[in-house]
C-alpha cells in the first residue's frame, strides 16, 4: 500500500522529547456500523490506522515495557465485536480511550474509514486526535 501524494508522513517520535512512536497501519476489519437502514443487521469492511505518541522507559528487551500493538490490536477487535454502532465517530473515541488507558500513552490519533460507503471513493471517515490531560 502506497502513501498518496496528498498525505505527508507523520513525524512523531523524538529522541530529545524521549517518545516513542507505536502505530498500528491498515486493520482491515469487518464492523456492524452505519446509520443508514441498508447498512443495520450486516457487516461492512473498515480500515483503521493508529498513532500513538509513547512516553519511553528503558529499554530492557522485555514486552512490559513497551506499548504492545498486538494489544492495541486486540483492543480495536474487541470493541468492534461489542456490536453495532452508528458513526464512526463512535468507534475513533473508543479506540482511542481505549489506547489512553495505558498512562504511557501521551497522543492517540485515530482514523477509520468505511470502505465501501461510498461506491466512488476508495474510503470515507474520520480521525480524531485525543491527548492524555494531566491532573
Amino acid at each position: 500500500m502506497t502513501q498518496p501524494d496528498n498525505v505527508l508522513p507523520l513525524k512523531i517520535a523524538s529522541a530529545a522529547r524521549a517518545i516513542r512512536h507505536v502505530f498500528v497501519h491498515g486493520l482491515l476489519l469487518d464492523a456492524h456500523i452505519g446509520v443508514y437502514r441498508h447498512e443495520v443487521g450486516k457487516t461492512q469492511p473498515i480500515r483503521v490506522n493508529v498513532d500513538l505518541t509513547v512516553a519511553e522507559v528503558a529499554h530492557s528487551d522485555n514486552l512490559e515495557n513497551v506499548v504492545c500493538y498486538a494489544t492495541v490490536v486486540e483492543k480495536i477487535k474487541s470493541i468492534v465485536a461489542e456490536g453495532h454502532l452508528k458513526l464512526v465517530e463512535t468507534l475513533a473515541e473508543r479506540i482511542a480511550s481505549a489506547c489512553l488507558e495505558d498512562e504511557r500513552v501521551q497522543v492517540a490519533l485515530i482514523r477509520v474509514e468505511k470502505l465501501a460507503a461510498i461506491p466512488e471513493a476508495a474510503g470515507v471517515g474520520v480521525e480524531i486526535e485525543r491527548v492524555r490531560h494531566h491532573s
